[in-house]
């Protein structure tokens, strides 16, 4: 169960790289050293105190690491004194949404204490998170699992609870070492990272809120998330584990008439259902859905969104099944209804279609139900359908 969320400081919440290589340059400057800022990329995600060590000894400086620190420390004042932070865009509504949702936070940077305090205090945001881990308190820097571990610890967590936000090759090796997914923030100003390690890149958070950082964090886990509950309803993704109940139910008389698939057997199913999570759940973050009952969590059917090519055109389409002896009570309408308005809500559906055979009027029935209208036909493997449409407030969308 996901506990906790660890992010990074410098290139994650606030857009510091820039400012550091620059403060690095001008420090080296005084010792009659020029370097680039490809030399100073290998050094994102680690200390600043390590990267002075490797620095005199690369370039024979005659200075001590202290005093290297001190000239480096002083540059980066006057720069952040004349420019301020640049804040990462969107990276706020963020950690105000995890922490809305019950989740612990944490910072791990390879920064100083002393820096880590005065950022959470400009941003105004040090309330959101339990505490702080600096590079600085630990034996090892990052690769070294160090850091992440003391934040666990800390956190009073497993790592096996928690996920990270990472932006360079340091932070997410580290994070592997320590056993803790994590997710890569691919930063510009960061440099060319290799960030092949976290579970998943992205390119900014205005579209990374819990519900993402859930399923992530889920999907490394191999564990099932659950997507909707209802009065009588839990609507979930399908494990492997499922497969047994779920052949029973496709193997139950008249269940399949309808359907395209079909499973001659149990390890058939179990093949098809490991497929089906990877390259579906996990790849689009929806699909077909299992409806569990709350009371016992027993499997009763299949329920939700796929997409499909409508005339050039891709479609959110509604798919429904239950078995055979939980028919008529309800459900049907309960969990389609349901997953109707997630798509609406959460995958900014204009439109919701239902394919349905014209022979398969138990279905035709339940779409009319719930407010869907037959808006034409469709042809499917020779076999003919028609076309059930709901949309979402007045927008029309014609397929």
């Amino acid at each position: 169960m996901l506990k906790a969320v660890i992010f990074d400081m410098d290139g994650v919440i606030i857009d510091s790289e820039p400012m550091h290589a620059r403060a690095a340059i001008l420090a080296l400057e005084k010792y009659k050293v020029i370097i680039t800022l490809d030399y100073l990329n290998q050094y994102i995600g680690s200390t600043t105190a390590h990267m002075c060590k490797k620095m005199i000894a690369d370039f024979s400086i005659n200075a001590s690491p202290e005093e290297l620190l001190s000239t480096n420390e002083e540059m980066k004042q006057l720069l952040l004194h004349k420019e301020g932070h640049t804040v990462v865009p969107y990276v706020i509504d963020l950690i105000k949404d995890l922490y809305s949702h019950g989740l612990q936070l944490m910072i791990a940077s390879s920064s100083p204490m002393k820096a880590i305090e005065e950022v959470m205090e400009a941003l105004n945001i040090k309330e959101y998170f339990t505490g702080y881990v600096s590079g600085m308190q630990v034996a090892q820097p990052k690769p070294a699992p160090d850091i992440f571990l003391k934040a666990v610890e800390m956190l009073q967590v497993k790592p096996a609870e928690c996920i990270i936000i990472e932006d360079s090759s340091n932070g997410v090796n580290a994070a592997a070492a320590a056993g803790i997914v994590s997710i890569g923030f691919v930063n510009q100003n960061s440099g060319n990272q290799d960030l092949r390690k976290a579970s998943i890149l992205v390119e900014g958070f205005d579209e990374i809120n819990y519900d993402f950082v859930k399923q992530i964090y889920h999907n490394a886990h191999l564990e099932p998330l659950t997507v909707i509950t209802t009065e009588r309803l839990m609507i979930r993704e399908l494990s492997v584990d499922d497969a047994q109940q779920l052949y029973e139910i496709y193997q139950s008389h008249g269940i399949t008439d309808y359907l395209e698939e079909a499973f001659d057997d149990l390890e058939e199913m179990k093949e098809k259902l490991k497929a089906y999570i990877q390259n579906v759940y996990h790849y689009y973050g929806f699909g077909l859905w299992g409806v569990f009952l709350k009371e016992n969590d027993r499997l009763i059917g299949r329920c939700g969104i796929e997409l499909k090519m409508m005339n050039g055109r891709e479609a959110f389409e509604l798919g429904y099944l239950l078995d055979t002896q939980f028919q008529g009570f309800g459900y049907g309408a309960e969990c389609a209804n349901a997953v109707i308005s997630y798509a609406f809500t959460q995958l900014n559906a204009k439109a919701v279609l239902a394919i349905i055979d014209h022979r398969n009027l138990r279905s035709i029935h339940l779409a009319e139900k719930i407010g869907m209208y037959k808006t034409g036909e469709y042809l499917s493997n020779r076999r003919k359908c028609q076309i059930y449409e709901i949309k979402h407030n007045s927008d029309s969308i014609q397929f």
